[in-house]
């Protein structure tokens, strides 16, 4: 709980130093502007009038700057150097010496001091909120490190009771284990024991069965033999009944070829064989005119035929009669 007051404490801390500090940059900006804008302005020619609150925003802008990136690198805890200490000093001692040289130009004592005041608050504000933020970082840094340590010890004791909770459940585990083997070699035994009986009957078993696979393979392999045998004299006798189809027809084609030139003209089926037979040989459309007593544009015609893709079948079909 104290470590959650402390760091609370310590962000609301540095919100208010936050917000106070740039409350004040921000006042004094808006009164340098105000102060050394008619400073420029009167030595400025009249025609550049307009830039005249040029140079006390970039001065203010430098001054932001360094406030901010010194809030950065003291919350980091990091130190920026020599350079941005002459940043810091440098645009403080300007915004000084703008603020004040109107009144002391006029040898105004009094508007010296009191010019003087705005710059110098954020010169004195700038360099204690860098000094303050340092010991915020420092601060935070101490409360994390107790924090740290006290997670740590948590952390520490957590694994001490876990490790004797982890002894005390192998310390049961070791016992129960034990437990179980004594129980685990009586089961064997007893296994072992049926184990034995049932491979006596499965060697039985497997060598019956293999005694029936031998039986079975060897009739199938009887009926596959004999199953070949009949496929073989199948073709066999399918290849001579081809044989003997074809020597028929190449027969009938010899004996239709043979008959000579017909006398008249012979009746369409018997013509047809004959132009069937002598496409198959090969012969001329006149000679094939002269075996059928058909004209030549006829034998013509049915060679177109049975040279169509049907021609194969028609050529079986004439075969075959």
């Amino acid at each position: 709980m104290n470590g959650i007051h402390s760091g609370a404490q310590i962000r609301s801390a540095e919100r208010a130093l936050s917000v106070g500090t740039w409350l004040i940059v921000c006042g004094a900006m808006l009164y340098s502007v105000l102060t050394v804008t008619p400073l420029m302005a009167a030595h400025t020619p009249d025609e550049w009038d307009w830039t005249a609150p040029i140079l006390p925003l970039v001065v203010d802008a430098a001054v932001v700057i360094v406030v901010r990136l010194d809030s950065v690198l003291a919350r980091l805890g990091e130190r920026g150097g020599r350079w941005p200490v002459t940043l810091r000093w440098m645009t403080g001692v300007m915004t000084l010496a703008l603020n004040t040289a109107d009144s002391a130009l006029k040898k105004d004592l009094v508007g010296v001091a009191v010019h003087a005041v705005a710059p110098l608050l954020l010169i004195v504000t700038a360099e204690t909120g860098l000094a303050y933020r340092r010991s915020i970082a420092a601060a935070v840094t101490a409360l994390e490190e107790r924090q740290r340590a006290e997670r740590e010890r948590i952390e520490r004791e957590r694994r001490e009771r876990e490790r004797e909770q982890r002894e005390h459940e192998a310390r049961l585990a070791r016992e129960q284990a034990e437990r179980e083997e004594r129980r685990w070699l009586k089961e064997q035994e007893l296994q072992a024991a049926r184990e034995a009986a049932e491979r006596a009957e499965r060697e039985r078993r497997e060598r019956e069965r293999e005694q029936r696979e031998r039986e079975r393979e060897r009739i199938e392999r009887e009926a596959a033999e004999r199953r070949e045998r009949e496929r073989r004299e199948r073709e066999e006798r399918e290849r001579r009944e081809r044989q003997a189809r074809a020597e028929q027809a190449e027969r009938e084609r010899a004996a239709l070829l043979a008959r000579g030139p017909a006398t008249g003209k012979l009746p369409e089926d018997e013509a047809r064989r004959i132009v069937a037979a002598a496409f198959t040989a090969g012969l001329p459309v006149r000679q094939t005119a002269e075996l059928c007593g058909w004209s030549v544009g006829w034998v013509s015609a049915r060679y177109a035929e049975h040279r169509a893709p049907a021609a194969g079948g028609a050529e079986l079909a004439i075969a075959s009669r």
